[in-house]
């Protein structure tokens, strides 16, 4: 609340200014020398210029100081926080009034009587801390000390710094003339408060309330008596009289402090005796998580997070750490927890395979939960720990995932699901080379039938069938782009050089994927064709609780960013019918996951050596991929997608879909089974060539294991 200016007889400043003439004359040759760097303060009252009577600058007018941004999952229980000093400001009526006493009594008597400079109370500290021999008593008005420590914590350079603390006359006139400004423009309480959510407590606790929370794990307005006259006494020296390390000289100052409160009348001798009876009783709370390396949970979704804050919401890194935001996530706890689970026990803790499971809620782009057989951290030593984000990150392959986008593609253009090719289990194409060879694929063992529908073919994941029908449609563009408009993000900056190399290998996936791009792609599908880019905010409220917004007054973007109709809702719901397949039929490649009561639709994908292996399960809630592979190397991981892919799915999403009522996914938009009955297939043509028996007429639509 700012001071009315009107009705005043004298400027305040010139009145401070005029009692610090008056005591320098009357304290004494020893005083007056202490008091150097108060012998020029006549240049402040003669001369104006000098900046007496110039505006406070931004960082004082400041009424909150920089606090922590609290960073909160879905339930909203704290994943995190982030911040320079641990410090959360709080309101007066926050701030047990003996705090106030306490503070006022020890280092500033005549606080409420003087205008930001006290002579009387100078010389009064100068003569108490000589008697003691040490720094006993602030010399400094609470006032002079909120602008220096304001001055010091906002110094970003060590020359700021060293400008905010140097023992120099220019540093005392700065502080005196802002001390005095700040007492024209705010009234007792408002300084006060400031002062005590501002100063600096020791144990990294800056403020009152990091402090009651530091030492005694209360709120700042539950602080009783002792431990508000111990807080108090650590101002002028946190270190030496910290009661954590140091109980007994703690307990000394604190008795000093209740003892000053006795003396100026603040408290009874029945309030004395029992306070300094008490003894020192602390309650450490351990000091808030900071940033992602500290996550209580969910770490490298909070690294996606502030990547998504800082690189695309445009947030600055200091607004995170002093804005004293509070950010809204979509983590959803129980899907972490039960997917961390599920990782770990099929893949240990900082083995060199590294296993990612990530989840995103179809129809808004939700990102629930992050999981890896890593946490997220700095040090390179430890196998456990990466800061790299390999849930986001595109390293290696995803296999026959890709062979939905083909199938998309297929759809798009009008051939059907039950459209039969007979590829036989190794097929050369026609269309696509391998450098200056033929570009020949086979299938794995020799389980696959050589006859197929693209429904079927898709369900065994035949490698054959898939490289016969990109001959049919004669340009991996169609998939390409298919995957581009479901929401591989992964694949953008390698797309159009796939295209114009028409790489055949592209339904078999070897380009680069991100779990989360894979998840995401998925989700399209599952959302019947809407895609929506993957977000990990919901909201994000500025220090008053209100919408944090731009620099143009309008609140940043969060929430869904959806496209109905990425892929045609009839595309979208027959592909949905035909994965369910994958694990419910016998021959599906996704059985492994299998949730009884629950439609899961499944695919799984296994790169070229088996360097890594894919696998995506999704339901109408949640699309989530799992990868497995070696970060560092090229690598036999061992296995298929189907098997520790598919059960760490399984493994994580059994306690969730259990827990509520199954969905199921709509009919699928076209017939999955021929209106007619099927021609017999003819013979495999020789030289391993695919013969279609099937017509069909390309269809208009847009344009993959």
């Amino acid at each position: 609340m700012q001071r009315s200016h009107g009705g005043r007889r004298s400027d305040p400043r010139l009145r401070a200014a005029g009692g610090l003439l008056l005591a320098l004359s009357t304290a004494g040759a020893l005083v007056a020398g202490l008091l150097v760097p108060w012998v020029v303060v006549p240049a402040l009252v003669a001369d104006s210029s000098a900046g007496l009577l110039a505006p406070l600058p931004v960082e004082l007018t400041d009424a909150t100081p920089p606090g922590n941004t609290v960073v909160l999952a879905a339930d909203g229980s704290v994943i995190t926080y982030f911040y320079r000093d641990n410090r959360t400001p709080v309101a007066a009526e926050r701030i047990a009034d003996v705090m106030e006493e306490a503070i006022v009594a020890i280092e500033d008597e005549r606080f409420y009587e003087h205008n930001g400079l006290d002579v009387e109370g100078t010389v009064r500290a100068l003569v108490r801390n000589l008697a003691s021999g040490g720094v006993r008593e602030g010399g400094s008005t609470l006032t002079q000390q909120l602008v220096k420590q304001t001055l010091l914590q906002i110094a970003t350079t060590p020359e700021e710094r060293q400008a905010a603390t140097e023992q120099s006359v220019t540093r005392k006139l700065k502080e005196a003339r802002l001390a005095l400004a700040l007492e024209d423009t705010y009234d007792k309480q408002e300084i006060l408060t400031r002062y005590l959510n501002i100063v600096y407590f020791g144990e990294g606790a800056y403020g009152v309330q990091a402090a009651a929370r530091t030492y005694f794990s209360v709120d700042a307005a539950d602080l009783t008596l002792p431990q508000a006259a111990m807080l108090a006494g650590l101002v002028q020296t946190p270190a030496s009289d910290n009661p954590l390390a140091a109980p007994e000289q703690a307990r000394e100052r604190r008795d000093q402090v209740l003892t000053r409160m006795h003396q100026l009348g603040v408290i009874t001798d029945q309030q004395l005796a029992e306070a300094t009876a008490t003894p020192v009783e602390t309650v450490p709370e351990p000091r808030p998580p900071n940033g992602c390396a500290g996550a209580l949970i969910g770490g490298f979704f909070c690294d996606f997070l502030q990547r998504h804050l800082v690189d695309t919401m445009g947030i600055s890194q200091t607004a995170l750490e002093e804005g004293g935001l509070t950010i809204r996530t979509t983590l959803r706890p129980d899907v972490q927890r039960s997917a961390d689970a599920a990782v770990l026990a099929n893949q240990p803790m900082g083995d060199p395979v590294a296993a990612m499971f990530t989840a995103v809620e179809p129809g808004t782009g939700n990102v629930l939960a992050m999981s890896a057989n890593r946490v997220f951290g700095y040090d390179r030593e430890d196998p456990a720990q990466s800061s790299v984000n390999l849930n986001v990150a595109a390293s290696k392959g995803a296999g026959s995932t890709y062979k939905v986008f083909v199938a998309t593609a297929a759809l798009e253009r009008g051939i059907p699901p039950w459209h039969l090719i007979t590829s036989g289990n190794t097929y050369t194409s026609r269309v696509y080379r391998n450098g200056l060879d033929p570009y020949t694929v086979e299938n794995f063992g020799d389980s696959i039938p050589p006859t197929l529908s693209m429904a079927e073919a898709l369900q065994r994941s035949s490698n054959t069938y898939f490289v016969a029908l990109e001959d049919q449609l004669g340009s991996v563009e169609g998939p390409v782009r298919a995957a581009q408009r479901m929401g591989l993000f992964s694949l953008d900056p390698v797309a159009d050089q796939v295209v114009a190399e028409n790489r055949g290998s592209f339904t078999l996936g070897p380009e680069a994927t991100s779990p989360l791009a894979l998840a995401s792609a998925y989700s399209t599908l599952a959302a019947n064709g809407t895609r929506c880019a993957p977000v990990p905010v919901v909201e994000v409220l500025d220090r008053d609780g209100q919408p944090l917004t731009g620099e143009d007054g309008t609140p940043l973007g969060t929430g869904a960013s959806c496209t109905p109709e990425a892929v045609a809702p009839a595309v979208a719901t027959t592909l949905n019918q035909i994965l369910v397949g994958g694990s419910a039929l016998p021959w599906g490649t996704g059985v492994r996951a299998a949730i009884p009561g629950h439609q899961i639709a499944t695919k799984t994908g296994t790169a070229q050596d088996r360097f890594s292996v894919a696998f995506v399960g999704y339901t109408p809630q949640y699309a989530a991929s799992v990868m497995l592979f070696n970060p560092t190397a090229n690598v036999d991981v061992g296995g298929f997608g189907g098997g520790r892919g598919g059960q760490i799915f399984k493994d994580a999403m059994t306690p969730i879909l259990s827990a509520q009522p199954p969905a199921f996914f709509p009919p699928p938009g076209i017939p999955l089974d021929p209106p007619v009955p099927q021609v017999a297939p003819a013979p495999q043509r020789p030289g391993g060539g695919a013969t279609d028996t099937t017509p069909f007429r390309g269809g208009g639509g847009r344009g993959p294991r």
